[in-house]
């Protein structure tokens, strides 16, 4: 597909629009006010996509009334491997939905998506993954990064390092994380989830862990299973003792990948929506089981 000494590059457009008739995404992306919210939601949900705050580069984004358009750029051929999977999958869309629900604080955000690289739509052929890669990498971006597309960049990183610095000191002052000043995490977190987090000196998106993550984890965790649920138990009382142990038992004869399941089913039960990505490679990384992390950070793949 392309010549191995040089860089994958590739570039595709992403067309938004809202099925409900009150919410219009270029009316809001236009708004001053609505604008970084609307933002964050697409960067968090890129993110999510390729399992990399840095895995897709949006160029510009543009109002096309009913539609927003956002301009990609793909340096990865993985990453773009891993958005098209996710796209596919739909897990994407539900991603944006969940992250625009938050962002503009609205009840729903039902949308509707469709992929074009240049004359060619995407979506009438994603089940042929390779053709959809040549697509994409034969569209080379046309334009640097949009000027706005840096500051709101810039706007988002400031507020994420505001909102650490805001609560470590609250942490540090002895502040109750439950007062109506703060976001109330749920009972045994003592933080609201970071939107990144770094492993061996890599800047990762932090996200909720999906079932497929689950099923790697009871695959490949072996009998060190029970020590990564004592790491997690710090910061959930739902695997408080004698919890794992009982696990051990109960599941005994059904083998390691059960135990290994159920555990993690807990956490993420328990968790909802904190039961974080960051959190797992956290404990996993103080057991040394460093593999596995790279396993479910997607870095085991070589190619480019």
């Amino acid at each position: 597909m392309a010549n191995s000494s040089a860089p994958w590059i590739g570039c595709a457009y992403l067309f938004l629009q809202s099925t409900c008739k009150t919410i219009v995404l270029p009316s809001l992306y236009e708004s001053s006010q609505k604008k970084p919210s609307v933002f964050k939601a697409l960067k968090l949900a890129l993110a999510d996509s390729t399992g990399s705050i840095n895995g897709v580069d949006m160029l510009k984004v543009h109002c096309s009334h009913p539609h927003l358009i956002v301009q990609l750029k793909f340096c990865k051929q993985e990453n773009c491997r891993r958005f098209l999977q996710s796209y596919r999958e739909g897990v994407l869309q539900e991603s944006l939905q969940k992250h625009l629900q938050l962002s503009l604080a609205i009840s729903a955000v039902p949308l509707e998506m469709e992929l074009k690289a240049g004359s060619e739509h995407l979506d009438s052929m994603l089940k042929d993954e390779d053709r959809c890669l040549e697509c994409i990498y034969r569209e080379k971006p046309d334009r640097l990064r949009d000027e706005e597309i840096t500051k709101l960049e810039e706007c988002l990183k400031s507020l994420v390092v505001h909102r650490i610095i805001n609560n470590n000191t609250a942490v540090k002052d002895g502040t109750s994380l439950n007062s109506p000043s703060l976001p109330g995490p749920s009972q045994g977190n003592s933080l609201s989830p970071q939107v990144t987090f770094t492993f061996q000196g890599q800047e990762f998106a932090n996200r909720t862990l999906t079932p497929d993550d689950h099923q790697k984890f009871a695959k490949l965790v072996s009998k060190k299973w029970k020590q990564v649920g004592r790491s997690l138990q710090k910061n959930c009382r739902a695997l408080r003792d004698p919890i794992i142990d009982n696990l051990a038992l109960e599941y005994d004869r059904e083998g390691l990948y059960e135990q290994a399941y159920q555990l993690l089913l807990r956490f993420r039960e328990s968790e909802g929506q904190k039961a974080t990505i960051a959190r797992l490679i956290a404990a996993l990384e103080e057991n040394g089981l460093i593999s596995l992390a790279e396993e479910l950070l997607g870095l085991h793949s070589s190619e480019d």
